[in-house]
This record gives C-alpha cells, structure tokens and sequence, in this order.
C-alpha cells in the first residue's frame, strides 16, 4: 500500500511539472470506531512512512464515544481520537485547521503548513437525523472552506442502519444536503460547492445474496459479483441525487461486521428479546468515500438564479471563470485498511489527486518579527495586509512553536488593534510585552489569525527566539534547557 501512495503521489509530481495547473494530493478517511478508544498507532493508516505525503488530511470518524461525562470533557479539552491524530501529523509539517462534533461524529481537516494561509472562509455545521431529527446520533457534520480560491465541501455522515431503510438512508442524505446551510452569499448550500467529498457509515447493506455466498465470494476476491446487490449501487440508479456523485470500484473487502481485534466476519451469536438467537450479520460495504464536481451546467444555472435579464452574461462569466481556474479531481486508489481492530469496522481511505489552478498566489497578511526575541525586553510584530480582506478588532497575532499542532496551540498571542502602531498605509507593527514572551528559547513563527474569516491568513518565516538570560541568571531557568521543545514535551 505504500508502494501505491507513493507512485501516486510521484506521478502527481511529475503531472505538475509539465503542466501550468497545480496538483495537491488530498487523503480522506472514514471509519466508524465503534465508541472504542484509539489504537496506539495510526501510522499505517495515514500512510505516515511513505517518503511522499499527501498535502491534505480529511478524517470522518463515527461513533466516537459520547457519554455525557466524556462528551463534556471532550468540548472543553481535545478528545482523546483528534489528539492521536494531531500527534501523528504533527511530526510531518500537518495542523489541524478546522474540526467539527455532534456527539459520536467528528470531522478533522488538517493542512501541510504551506498552504495554511491559503486556505480561507471556513465555516462548519451540524444536521441531526436520529429520533425524528432530535438526536445527534446519527446525521452529518460538516467543513466547508476555500482551497486556492475554490470552495470544497466535506461531508461526514452515518445515517439508518439495517437492510430495510436504503430508501430511508437516501432521504436521510437529501435532508443534510437541503438542511444544512452557510453564511455566503454564492456557496449557502453543500451542493454549491465546486466539489463535495461525503463520506461515513452509510449504512447501505447487500440484498438478496445469502451468507455463504456472499462469504465465498470474499474469500475468492469476486468483489464484482456483489457490486449489483450492494443497495447504494442500486439506489444510484433510480435516485438523481445519487447520481451526481461518484465512487471508485468497490475492490476491497467489505468493511462491516467484524469481530473486535480479528479479521474474522461476524461469528458471535446475536442475542434478541427475550433471550432468542439472532441472525449474524451479512457482511456490507456501509464505509463508502463519494464525490462530487460540480459541473459547467450547474453552475450557469446558479448564476441565473436571479432572473433571466443577464442570463447571457452571467453565462459568459461563469464559462470564463470555469476555463480560467478549473478544477479536476482524480481518484488515485480506494481501500480498506484490515489491520485495525478496535471496532466492528474496518476503516476506508481514498488518495485523491486535485488538479486546480490557483486563484490566489499570495497571503492575505505578510507578517515577520522584527530583531531579537526574548523575555528581557519588548518586541515588535511587522505585518503588511497584501490584499483587502475584512480586518476586525478582534483580530490577533499568535506565537507558535514550530511544528504546532492546531491553530489553539499558540504559546501566546497579541490583539492586533490594542496594541498596533501604524507606520504609514501599508506597514503596522504590533507592540508585544516582554511579560507576555515565554522565558524558554525555541524555534517560532508568527500567525496572524483573522476573526471574520475563521482562519490564519499569514504566517511568519520561523524565527529563534532566546533563553531569558535574566531568567538563568535567577536560577529560574537552567542553562541551556532546550526551551520549547522541553516544555512542549513536559
């Protein structure tokens, strides 16, 4: 599997040389973790010991243990899943930019550093489809945000289970789409967005086919002769909605239900009411991956939604804006991953290849520290907006270790407006309060975080900042200690 993500990524590679649109590789998961804790180690998974690594992380988890105690501490303190993962990115260049929970369903977005700044209008949102729309155990959560100018949607759900409700799930999946909105004005609904990744336990089962048959055809890898039975590939055809999302070739085994910590299919016996037997379950692909891009048609007709005086040339604009920054999306592969135990399914992964030309080529914000940083005296901030962008009062500048985690784990920070000197039109500085510089030395960047639009939208060239020597001299800091990476660590 390895071997795959990296030919893939290689060829991502070479494709962006010889071509003027840029190439990132997109990495999604989904798994539904059956309220169990997290395995000691995600690297497989992630695909973390390929040489070459994907530029985005997008991570659907299910049934992440939501008990009242444990759901309360989880909102005020990173639950113990996005904890895993944002140690195991960490270490490669990847924070958490974005999250999202509604009970047991939790979405992460995580970004290579690099392109951070450049990814802008994050908004996140919730549907609730459990217990008449009640209940958030089942439903769908949501990312949405501005990649290089071009707006992606993420998608996580688990809807109905059982054989019986296929129709229910689909309408479950039409209720998220029409129920969930945002605040913008050209992207208020998931389906507006040029491309829409969903994914989760969807639940869909395979009909008809008895145990055995099903299990032999397992065993012998004849995937294919399942695929017509599976109830999302026969929904697909009679439901437009579905339709206008696609999925790769089902070449994997299917990813429910297993034994916990076994690659063995359901063998335990199912007990009913009043003490019967139940069946076990038949084995079914309920972990899909789906996506969608949005196509030239749709977009016109978005574009004419306010009246047919202009039809022509809000056409124009939209076929001219589509032919200057498109965007295409490949699926590089789409499997399960066999090795994890810890719930009854296996998790699924999809390498996505995103082939887009850039909107914007630089950040919002430049901003540098100026001269030498320590806590024995104040210090200044320099930053310059490169493009308008709607500032706000509470607006700040964070310091961060480099290889941070997520955009909360600054060691300090500095209100941009209380504390900001203008230099002229284009260039401020931001006064910073030696009290507020840790005493502890390490390597540094600067954020600068904006309010309005949820997200940084400048970053820093990393910068030393110095042991306190006042510190050392008081014995409040020993010689030499490391700094923040110490203190990190502790």
């Amino acid at each position: 599997m390895e071997e795959d993500l990296l030919s893939a990524l290689s060829s991502v590679s070479l494709e962006q040389k010889d071509s003027k649109m840029d190439t990132f590789g997109l990495y999604v998961v989904t798994w539904n973790v059956g309220t169990a804790e997290p395995p000691d180690d995600v690297n497989s998974l992630l695909q973390l010991n390929s040489p070459k690594k994907p530029d985005l992380y997008v991570i659907g988890l299910q049934e992440v243990k939501a008990a009242p105690l444990k759901f309360v501490a989880d909102l005020a303190f990173e639950d113990s899943w996005s904890h895993l993962f944002m140690n195991a990115l960490a270490p490669f260049g990847f924070i958490k930019v974005s999250s999202i929970r509604m009970q047991g369903l939790l979405l992460l977005f995580f970004s290579k550093l690099e392109h951070v700044p450049f990814i802008r209008d994050i908004q996140v949102t919730y549907t609730r489809t459990g217990l008449y729309g009640y209940w958030g155990n089942k439903g769908g959560v949501s990312i949405r945000l501005s990649f290089y100018g071009h707006m992606l949607c993420f998608l996580n759900c688990h809807l109905t289970a059982h054989m019986n409700f296929a129709s229910q799930r689909v309408d479950e999946f039409e209720y998220i789409l029409d129920a969930q909105t945002f605040d913008a004005k050209n992207t208020p609904h998931i389906l507006d967005h040029k491309v829409v990744f969903s994914f989760g336990d969807l639940n869909f089962r395979i009909e008809d086919h008895g145990m055995h048959f099903i299990r032999n055809c397992i065993n012998s890898q004849r995937f294919k002769l399942l695929w017509s039975k599976d109830q999302l590939t026969m929904m697909k055809k009679k439901e437009a909605i579905l339709q206008e999302f696609e999925e790769g070739p089902l070449n994997f085994q299917p990813t429910y239900k297993f034994d916990l910590n076994s690659d063995n299919y359901d063998s335990r016996i199912q007990k009913t009411w009043f003490g019967f037997n139940g069946k076990k379950r038949k084995p079914a692909w309920c972990d899909r991956i789906l996506w969608r891009v949005k196509s030239n048609s749709s977009l016109t007709e978005d574009a004419n939604k306010e009246g047919d005086n202009k039809e022509e040339q809000k056409k124009k604009l939209v076929e001219d804006q589509e032919e200057e920054f498109p965007l295409k999306v490949t699926q590089e592969y789409y499997t399960n991953k066999m090795e994890y135990g810890v719930s009854d399914h296996k998790p699924v992964v999809g390498l996505f290849r995103l082939e887009l030309k850039k909107m914007h080529e630089a950040p919002l914000v430049q901003v540098c520290a100026e001269g030498e940083w320590s806590a024995d005296f104040d210090a200044l901030i320099t930053y310059s907006p490169l493009q308008p962008f709607p500032s706000s009062a509470w607006d700040w500048i964070g310091i961060y270790k480099v290889g941070f985690k997520s955009v909360s784990d600054y060691i300090t920070y500095s209100w941009v407006k209380d504390d900001q000197v203008a230099l002229n039109d284009e260039i401020f500085q931001v006064y910073v309060s030696k009290d507020e510089i840790p005493v502890l030395g390490g390597e540094c960047v600067l954020c600068y975080y904006s309010s309005n639009l949820q997200c940084i939208v400048g970053i820093s060239e990393p910068f030393k900042l110095q042991e306190s020597r006042v510190a050392i001299e008081e014995g409040l800091v020993p010689e030499n200690i490391s700094g923040l990476d110490q203190a990190v660590a502790s």
